[in-house]
């Protein structure tokens, strides 16, 4: 039987957390070195600017520890989320990681699965979709990225606090993955099974196409990962117990 899959998404690492931070370290070192292989579903770090993100040290000592993991055999794919959607080709060969498009379709001992972050799929939130097409064109990501990293850290923290302020005036639900939006991609690609993140409400939920895996959320050294071995999946605590 081959060694099983790990799923992982919205750990939002960042200085302001080390209790998360050191988590992540020790999921790297335990659980994470027994899999074949490991998928980071969108929000590793709580923003991601460019590139030159690298150069500061608690980003280049995540991204080193990542590389360990690669270096141990373990195949390591980053699929973006709404925190850190500009990693490109210098993050990707630092972490020794593939980056994927969101969605993408994997197979697993014959068994397709469709993994995305999932904030694509929240579409009663017209107004986050709206901005979300704004950020992720090509032409405004080119012109961010040129831009200097002080001024675009200024830039997200204030959309950060906007968006916060702004979160919790919207009812809970619009914020939720839309049942019919996750039935439909699952229709388009043709499969039984979606693992995403992004809306920190670990459950599996069943729909006329089959199952709808939501991955939990990391906080103060609290969270989760899912985990594929022989065509079965479960979501466990970072200490191996069931969540």
């Amino acid at each position: 039987m081959p060694s099983p899959i790990l799923f992982i998404s919205d750990l939002h690492l960042s200085p302001n957390d080390p209790a998360t931070t050191a988590a992540f370290h020790a999921f790297l070192q335990g659980p994470a070195r027994t899999a074949s292989a490991l998928y980071i579903l969108g929000d590793l770090f709580e923003f991601w600017i460019g590139d030159d993100s690298l150069d500061e040290a608690f980003n280049a000592e995540i991204v080193h520890a990542i590389a360990q993991l690669a270096g141990q055999g373990v195949k390591i794919f980053f699929l973006a989320g709404n925190r850190d959607f500009l990693p490109s080709a210098r993050f990707a060969s630092a972490a020794k990681l593939s980056i994927l498009p969101d969605p993408s379709p994997i197979l697993y001992n014959g068994q397709t699965l469709l993994i995305a972050h999932g904030d694509a799929l929240c579409t009663d939130d017209l107004a986050y979709q709206r901005f979300r097409r704004i950020v992720r064109h090509p032409l405004v990501q080119t012109l961010f990225l040129a831009l200097p990293k002080r001024w675009r850290q200024g830039q997200v923290e204030k959309l950060r606090q906007r968006s916060k302020a702004s979160n919790q005036m919207k009812r809970s639900d619009i914020m939720d993955v839309n049942p019919q939006a996750a039935a439909q991609l699952m229709a388009q690609h043709h499969v039984q099974t979606l693992i995403h993140g992004h809306t920190h409400r670990p459950a599996m939920h069943i729909l006329p196409q089959g199952q709808r895996w939501v991955l939990p959320d990391w906080y103060q050294g609290q969270g989760g990962y899912l985990k594929l071995e022989n065509n079965t999946l479960s979501i466990h605590q970072l200490d191996g117990s069931p969540f």
